[in-house]
């Protein structure tokens, strides 16, 4: 159930409903827009129905949230969530990028990729410490050694990092290095680890699953959500479907749907999705053309040679192009670059 108060409602009128709802065993979420103070009752609304909600001071309208997700539905927020990560915005009318290796293989590699991305307009850096791959004896990343080598690369160009968390036992340890916690696709139905970045208030860029409809996708969000965190970030990446063609169906109608539904930023991440580095440019543009605030590109300096999806990074010289490129796109549907 959502609560609206009135547009003067004072800290002590949001206190005092607070304690009413809270008295009754559901949670509460204060969720603060620009003109009014909004307050989720989450749980069995049949125990708000012995309080008349509506005539406690300062509510101006009470109303249920039909969805169920709850928190992270436009029916609780109307207006888009903006995520501030060390000054970059996410979710306003700048198109922002995250680019970088598929995963962390050495320092220089990493910091040379890095500030050639900068260079090109990338936001973010990404690169991946523990890497969850079909074969056991593939590549897994460098560990904990991985993220201390972001953290470098940070220091040396000034941008934020993002890196996949996959065990709740190294929650810890990411919120000390990293600024972006991502959750990938095999882990978007990992109940656990999603309540576990609930808990922190690092920002979560949480991917759709591999084979998860948007209401899963969805509510998978509102585990974090439920506890607390609502800096999260939705990240289409493609879908199984009977397509062979490419790696996965880059479902690109997810963007201007999920727009409808919540208030959260959209990325779409096309590198995953096809698997294939000659299809990235035109699905990203395309991204962007359907409404998506970001997109994640995997860069490498040498595909050929990469311990993980060389087949799917760009050269950093091909990044750069195609960063013009998006900019065009970008500035013809109104966004900022």
């Amino acid at each position: 159930m959502i609560i609206v108060l009135k547009k003067d409602a004072t800290q002590e009128v949001i206190d005092h409903v607070v304690d009413k709802i809270k008295g009754t065993g559901l949670a509460v979420h204060i969720s603060k827009g620009k003109e009014r103070t909004i307050i989720g009752a989450i749980g069995d609304e049949a125990l708000l129905s012995a309080i008349p909600m509506e005539a406690l001071p300062g509510v101006e309208s009470v109303m249920p949230i039909l969805k169920p997700y709850k928190l992270v539905s436009k029916e609780f927020r109307k207006e888009g969530t903006i995520i501030d990560v060390e000054g970059v915005k996410i979710g306003d009318t700048t198109l922002q990028v995250i680019a970088g290796p598929c995963s962390v293989e050495n320092k220089d590699s990493l910091i040379g990729c890095a500030m050639s991305v900068k260079s090109s307009g990338a936001n973010i850096l990404r690169g991946g410490a523990f890497k969850p791959r079909t074969s056991p004896y593939d590549f897994q990343g460098l560990g904990v050694e991985g993220l201390k080598l972001l953290a470098e690369a940070k220091k040396a160009t000034g941008l934020p990092i993002i890196s996949e968390l996959m065990d709740p036992r190294d929650t810890e340890v990411f919120c000390e290095y990293v600024d972006i916690v991502q959750i990938g696709a095999r882990n978007m139905q990992n109940f656990r680890l999603l309540t576990e970045v609930g808990k922190i208030r690092k920002p979560v860029l949480l991917k759709r699953g591999l084979a998860a409809t948007l209401k899963e996708f969805l509510m998978s969000a509102e585990y974090i959500a439920a506890q607390g965190n609502s800096n999260i970030i939705l990240c289409e990446r493609g879908i199984r479907t009977y397509e062979t063609a490419t790696r996965n169906t880059l479902d690109l109608s997810a963007v201007p749907v999920l727009k409808e539904e919540t208030h959260l930023p959209i990325f779409v991440d096309p590198s995953h999705a096809v698997g294939r580095w000659n299809l990235v440019a035109p699905l990203a543009k395309a991204a962007v053309a359907v409404g998506a605030d970001g997109l994640m590109i995997e860069v490498h300096p040498d595909p050929e040679n990469a311990l993980c999806d060389g087949a799917q990074s760009l050269k950093p010289s091909k990044f750069a192009r195609l960063m013009e490129e998006v900019k065009k796109v970008a500035l013809a549907v109104g966004r900022e670059f």
